[in-house]
């Protein structure tokens, strides 16, 4: 069927609805299969920790190219058409990882599961298509909510399933589940009616419109991008240094994705905290704590064991609640600034958020061979604290939306 208006789906069923956030939650996880394995990784292929980082950085920068490069196609073609044939290509690019004979094609590998990756970032727009009015802020959640549970899984199962069967193992069951839901999203996601007839590269550019004319846009995409070097710097070097410093397997590693849950819980905690004291608020009480969070981990290199994964466990729930809240408000904001180029101006926001990802997985890996953890804290901690300036900056009303 074809898509003529939000309202034809009402339609879009709590089935439907599962099916979205199922989608997006397991196209982002191949994002982070990778993080926890690091160390046995590097082990495993006899190369330097700082070259196991090329990993993540390359999926990183490979799925912000991906955002930027192809998520605006989805307003000129069939936006179902899309999301399959990224997700075929999302599941050979898994299997290529899974065998890669050598760092070459791992590397090759990664990158190429960043780009198809980015079908997570069309399945977002879908569901605003999709959805009633009414209940438009309601489905949009739902679907966040799978893509954060997504990231806080792979970084558990990660760990556990290379603890039992190695490191290959995980990226195996990866292509077989975007396998299944790719099937599922054929049987049950309807067509889409493209929205323009604008040219590829017309398309390009009005991105580039759109972050010259937004200030608003530009303010939320460079502070969220700073966050993100925090954040990959972290999980970049979380397994390596748990390995270095504990000789701790990537079980433990991957347990620390747990406190991604505290991301999931700030989602709809961000959202109605927006409504009541207004989103730019919410953007720098998040930046605030991811600061904080960050400063309070530094403590771990002086602590036993035990006090130390303390410090680490509360310190990545903390940064992640922190991080989210923040993002969450951000998307508040940006999506108001042209109701009619939502994809494209998503687009802009989380290329440049990915782009800090791939730079804080390499910055993060060199600093850990040089300075140690205490550098990779260092350089988390002023990446936050340039987040939290821009957003202290900004003379908006707080109570705007």
């Amino acid at each position: 069927m074809t898509l003529s208006s939000p309202r034809e789906s009402s339609a879009l069923s709590a089935r439907l609805t599962l099916l979205l956030a199922t989608g997006t939650g397991l196209t982002v996880a191949s994002l982070y299969y990778a993080q926890p394995l690091l160390g046995v990784l590097a082990a495993d292929m006899q190369i330097p920790a700082h070259t196991a980082g090329l990993i993540p950085t390359l999926t990183q920068l490979g799925y912000a190219l991906g955002i930027l490069l192809l998520i605006p196609l989805g307003d000129r073609v069939n936006r179902r058409k899309l999301i399959l044939a990224k997700i075929v290509a999302l599941v050979l690019a898994l299997l290529a990882t899974a065998l890669a004979p050598s760092l070459a094609m791992l590397l090759s590998a990664s990158f190429a599961v960043g780009i198809t990756a980015s079908a997570a970032q069309d399945i977002v727009p879908a569901a605003t298509l999709l959805a009633d009015d009414r209940e438009r802020g309601k489905v949009v959640g739902s679907v966040m909510s799978g893509l954060l549970l997504g990231i806080l899984l792979s970084l558990v199962v990660s760990g556990l399933v290379a603890q039992a069967f190695g490191w290959r193992a995980i990226f195996l069951l990866a292509a077989l589940l975007v396998a299944l839901v790719g099937i599922a999203l054929w049987r049950g996601l309807p067509h889409f009616s493209p929205t323009t007839e604008l040219r590829y590269g017309q398309l390009l550019a009005t991105l580039y419109h759109l972050w010259r004319d937004h200030a608003e846009l530009r303010r939320a995409a460079i502070a969220q991008g700073f966050l993100s070097i925090a954040f990959s710097a972290f999980w970049a070097t979380l397994s390596i240094h748990l390995l270095d410093a504990f000789n701790l397997g990537s079980a433990i590693a991957g347990a620390f994705g747990l406190a991604g849950a505290g991301g999931v819980l700030a989602a709809p905690f961000a959202g109605r905290l927006a409504d009541r004291i207004g989103p730019h608020q919410v953007t720098r009480i998040g930046a605030a704590i991811t600061t904080l969070a960050f400063m309070v981990m530094a403590a771990a290199d002086w602590l036993p064991l035990a006090g130390a994964l303390i410090v680490l466990g509360i310190g990545a729930l903390a940064f992640n609640f922190g991080l989210q809240s923040t993002l969450v408000a951000h998307q508040s904001l940006i999506f108001g600034l042209d109701p009619g180029a939502r994809g494209r101006i998503n687009a802009v926001m989380f290329s440049v958020v990915f782009a800090g990802m791939a730079l804080g997985s390499a910055l993060g890996s060199a600093i850990l061979g040089q300075w140690g953890w205490l550098g990779v804290v260092a350089l988390a901690t002023v990446s936050a604290l340039g987040a939290l300036l821009i957003r202290l900056l900004d003379r908006t009303p707080t109570l705007a939306a």
